[in-house]
């Protein structure tokens, strides 16, 4: 349901009002809910109690200030979590109004509010300082305003970023120590060198995801990246721009990364999905992880086998740095011998009728009925003055009538140089 057209928007507590009063919920208790005695005057529209979720969902209701910060405070002290995305909140004095009152919150969702134009001063950020997990997506909002919060949450855990249009971001001299999780997908970073901004920026990074950038490249050498992403865990590059394989080993030299997902970047269009899958695991030893699924020890060593028969035929100056350390490791294979497994379809067989011998080739899928009606102008006799039987080259025992015409040939692994013996009915 829209929330009403109102220019100004509707104020925080008007909104908690209308939608946890006691008569739209009478019965409501439960986990996680509280009865709050309201303070206000007589004929307060706040009627006498209100029921408060520790998770308050507000988001689409049409919110743009916060209204009376003491009935905030007396509403919402136990508050743990408050999703006010797609709302109408553009002034960062106005939502720090609501977060300042809110003491226990751990966790804000502001996606969706059109923050573009509104300017974060210091005094306001220092209301959002026991927020741990903070999610802007979609709001515009500017890089020196995440700095400020960044820098401004000292127990800052998660930030969400997605949607933002950012093609570059600025470094800080102050760092954010205890950033874990950014979430920054769907902008235009496009370049390695904004990306290593986060580096300094939050050094303790343990999860970075950046799909849908278009990321053109990994530009680093070894001793940067370890230096800059010390505890990097786990990173998303799907839908990247990638396209070297040396980007891929440059991967590898992140000392804590196990988990990485590299879906449609335009390095591996031209691969299958097996040949994908084996190339990226046997290109990252230290991968437990590979776009979503677990890398089994089996399967690494398949990979890695497979790793090395790929590039066989390919000059020295084309071979990749990792194929030389795993022929150390598994020697230089041979190249697998290609099996048929499809079932045959024709046999060259001998067809003896008395002292007669014709080389004849049948088709394995026709029944016995069939085979004896191609006979006809080798051994001319009629199909019903003629009875067949099959002799297997390589077995000790003797021929074998087939006496049911509706039998097919394939029933009997009929081979090349087997023999079928055509004996004349006897009147």
């Amino acid at each position: 349901m829209e929330p009403p057209e109102d220019q100004d928007g509707r104020s925080f507590v008007e909104v908690i009002n209308e939608k946890y009063s006691p008569e739209n919920f009478p019965y409501r208790r439960g986990p996680g809910m509280v009865v709050v005695p309201t303070v206000g005057p007589q004929g307060s529209p706040m009627k006498d109690r209100l029921n408060l979720p520790s998770v308050l969902v507000l988001n689409n209701c049409g919110i743009s200030r916060a209204g009376d910060q003491a009935e905030i405070a007396a509403f919402c002290s136990h508050v743990m979590e408050l999703d006010l995305s797609h709302n109408k909140l553009q002034d960062w004095r106005e939502i720090s109004k609501i977060v300042a009152n809110i003491p226990n919150l751990d966790f804000l969702n502001l996606s969706s509010n059109p923050l573009a134009g509104g300017t974060l001063e210091p005094r306001f950020a220092e209301a959002f300082s026991r927020v741990r997990r903070l999610v802007l997506n979609n709001t515009q909002v500017s890089w020196a305003s995440v700095l400020l919060l960044a820098q401004g949450i000292p127990e800052l855990e998660e930030l969400f970023l997605c949607l933002n249009e950012y093609s570059s971001v600025s470094a800080s001299s102050v760092a954010c120590p205890t950033l874990r999780l950014l979430h920054i997908t769907d902008n235009s970073l496009q370049h390695w060198a904004e990306v290593r901004k986060f580096g300094s920026l939050f050094p303790s990074l343990d999860t970075l995801v950046m799909a849908n950038n278009n990321l053109a490249s990994i530009q680093d050498n070894k001793d940067i990246l370890q230096r800059l992403f010390p505890n990097l865990r786990s990173i998303n590059l799907n839908n990247s721009g990638l396209n070297r394989w040396e980007d891929i080993e440059k991967l590898n030299y992140f000392p804590k990364l196990e988990e990485v997902r590299l879906q449609g970047i335009p390095l591996l269009q031209a691969y299958t999905n097996a040949e994908r899958r084996s190339l990226m695991i046997a290109q990252l030893p230290s991968i437990s992880l590979l776009n979503g699924s677990v890398v089994s020890d089996s399967e690494r060593e398949d990979a890695e086998r497979f790793f090395i028969r790929y590039y066989l035929d390919y000059p020295e100056e084309e071979l990749p740095y990792r194929y030389h350390s795993l022929v150390t490791k598994y020697g230089k294979l041979e190249p697998l011998a290609e099996i048929d497994l499809r079932p045959r379809c024709r046999a060259q067989v001998e067809v003896h009728c008395e002292e007669k011998v014709e080389q004849v080739n049948i088709r394995l899928d026709q029944t016995v009925a069939e085979l004896k009606k191609q006979l006809t102008t080798v051994v001319q006799l009629s199909t019903q003055s003629m009875r067949l039987y099959y002799i297997d080259k390589c077995s000790a025992f003797g021929p074998e009538e087939m006496k049911y015409n509706t039998r097919a040939l394939h029933s009997y692994s009929i081979q090349d140089g087997d023999e079928i013996l055509v004996v004349p009915k006897t009147k």
